[in-house]
């Protein structure tokens, strides 16, 4: 399997070429179920499109193409300099990297924000970007489950809420994305426009 050429347009929408190749870098850190699974374990959370083989990847490719089509808007996108831009992509593109764990469970891990964060960190020698760059791009993927925080089994609130602007408008993505009202045509797995 390709990693890269599954996500390579979204790839692309990263404008820095060292930010791109560190992207590269850390898709290639994804477990491969990644790449198979549907969004939702259950089906309960997520519009049809991303359901199925591939459905977390689809889903993932729309909360970009929404980002994109946000940050191309002068009155939403202008409030974001060139590198916000391209670490709100970076994180929209691994937000749901572990969603079922590093080793892959029948269920979505509620904390898997907090894994994917994890991961990135731990794998922080392999990329060339900025430390500081790389704790925003984390930030934004742990808080990226916006109001749903508490863990529904433990009862514990485990993961943060989005605060800053750049979390904000990451978890906003990821939400219109998860809208089951959605009805985003696919070919190939490529959004058709």
């Amino acid at each position: 399997m390709k990693k890269i050429d599954i996500l390579k347009k979204e790839i692309n929408y990263v404008k820095d070429t060292n930010r791109r190749k560190d992207l590269k870098t850390l898709i290639e850190l994804l477990p491969d179920y990644f790449f198979e699974v549907p969004a939702s374990s259950t089906g309960k959370y997520h519009p049809e499109f991303a359901l199925g083989e591939g459905g977390l990847v689809r889903h993932t490719k729309v909360a970009v193409r929404i980002a994109i089509e946000l940050l191309n808007n002068n009155c939403v996108g202008m409030k974001f300099n060139e590198t916000d831009r391209d670490l709100i992509i970076m994180a929209l593109i691994l937000h749901d990297g572990v969603k079922s764990g590093m080793e892959h469970s029948k269920y979505t891990k509620f904390e898997h924000p907090l894994l994917v964060s994890k991961l990135i960190m731990e794998n922080k020698d392999k990329v060339s970007i900025e430390v500081d760059d790389l704790r925003k791009i984390c930030s934004m993927i742990e808080s990226h489950m916006g109001e749903w925080t508490t863990d529904p089994y433990t009862k514990k609130e485990v993961l943060p809420k989005p605060r800053t602007a750049e979390q904000r408008f990451v978890h906003m993505c990821d939400f219109l994305a998860s809208r089951k009202f959605l009805d985003v045509k696919f070919i190939d797995n490529d959004i058709v426009d």
